[in-house]
């Protein structure tokens, strides 16, 4: 049984490896208290439980989804960005659902990549924009995030060359997994850029809401002109802690999502009704999680980040997502040190490298953590004396 080429050429998926480590030492009886992956601790609200439980109960939803998903979930989708973005999107042809945000992610590229072509992807990144790209046959192209850019992509040190040959460019703000966050002239800059070079946008905005000490994310579709290059994706996982829900959606350039629909509709059969219902009551209902989410994650960060310090670490506040990006010390690769600190500690900070080259030297750190499990992860990180000075 031969495997084909796309199989081969295809890396494990970074977090299912994470899982597959931690439940062995799990089963070694390691107590581990793991900062990997980002995956909320906290219920979903219960507003939207309840409404979940009454669609279901009605059978009128169990049958076949619409393909397109429903009418109302899409146009709630459309209000939503009009209430928070001032932005105008016709249900009916500038929003897609989907089955969480990755979904169509990983379905974009199949869309516009032929065998050869090239595509732009952040690098760090989350693992699926590259992972997408080869699985549609493409050669994806690796663009720095640095610090000393904030990381941000140098639009200016992009090969001009490689920017008229790529079709796609993902951007991914609020960041994951740097937690860095991107500013208008950005926004704007990289509009002119896909003018310019006649490619797509595809931004990422799965962690839009997740913004810390009064931070407002900015969306990339608030600003002019971001409908005629591009398309955005988010999902109601990170700000409603429905990761295991599945539902998120696409909205923007009408040709990408008719493009990305009609992929869709010859995989799956849509979103099951009841979801999608409970997906309205998010949009629609009470945004008091939010506030409360974000006002969690800044309790967390700010407790995790003072301790490190004490312990002379490098690292520095986020203003949005949960995550935290902290350096190694010398002497170590991401990888080294995160397998030290696992072994010494039971504690899991995901290495870095694994979102790309340009995340060599650094840690992620997921804030998806209770403050108790917090204090007593610095604790063990004290008692083994594991200091950057």
């Amino acid at each position: 049984m031969r495997s084909a080429d796309r199989i081969k050429n295809l890396p494990p998926y970074l977090f299912a490896e994470i899982d597959k480590m931690i439940a062995r030492a799990k089963k070694e009886g390691v107590d581990v208290i793991s900062f990997g992956i980002g995956d909320p601790d906290q219920p979903t609200p219960d507003n939207i439980v309840n409404r979940m439980i009454e669609a279901v109960q009605d059978p009128t939803t169990h049958s076949y989804p619409s393909y397109e998903g429903l009418y109302e979930y899409r146009k709630a989708v459309a209000d939503w960005y009009k209430k928070n973005y001032g932005s105008e999107f016709d249900p009916d042809k500038e929003v897609v659902s989907l089955i969480g945000s990755k979904e169509g992610i990983a379905h974009l590229p199949f869309c516009y990549i032929n065998p050869g072509d090239k595509a732009l992807v952040p690098d760090p990144g989350y693992p699926v924009y590259k992972t997408s790209v080869l699985l549609a046959g493409g050669e994806p192209v690796a663009v720095p995030l640095l610090e000393e850019n904030n990381f941000l992509p140098d639009l200016e040190a992009i090969d001009e060359d490689i920017a008229r040959e790529a079709k796609l460019f993902f951007i991914n703000y609020p960041n994951n997994p740097t937690g860095a966050v991107a500013d208008e002239d950005f926004y704007q800059n990289i509009i002119e850029f896909a003018r310019e070079y006649d490619l797509i946008i595809a931004h990422d905005a799965a962690y839009s809401e997740i913004g810390l000490d009064d931070y407002e994310p900015l969306s990339f579709m608030q600003f002019p002109g971001a409908k005629e290059v591009g398309i955005e994706f988010n999902s109601l996982s990170k700000p409603f802690n429905m990761t295991g829900w599945r539902i998120g959606w696409a909205v923007g350039n009408e040709d990408v999502i008719e493009s990305l629909g009609r992929i869709k509709t010859n995989i799956d059969s849509g979103i099951f009704e009841a979801v999608q219902y409970a997906g309205i009551e998010a949009l629609t209902g009470s945004q008091d999680n939010i506030k409360k989410m974000t006002e969690l994650y800044t309790k967390r960060r700010d407790l995790l980040v003072e301790g490190l310090k004490e312990l002379g670490w490098e690292i520095r506040k986020n203003k949005a997502s949960f995550y935290l990006w902290a350096k190694v010390p010398k002497g170590y690769t991401s990888t080294e040190f995160s397998t030290y600190i696992f072994k010494e500690t039971g504690i899991f900070f995901t290495p870095g490298n694994g979102y790309g080259e340009h995340g060599e030297g650094y840690v992620r750190i997921a804030l998806t953590v209770t403050e108790e499990r917090i204090r007593e992860a610095l604790e063990r990180l004290k008692e083994k004396k594991i200091k950057f000075t």
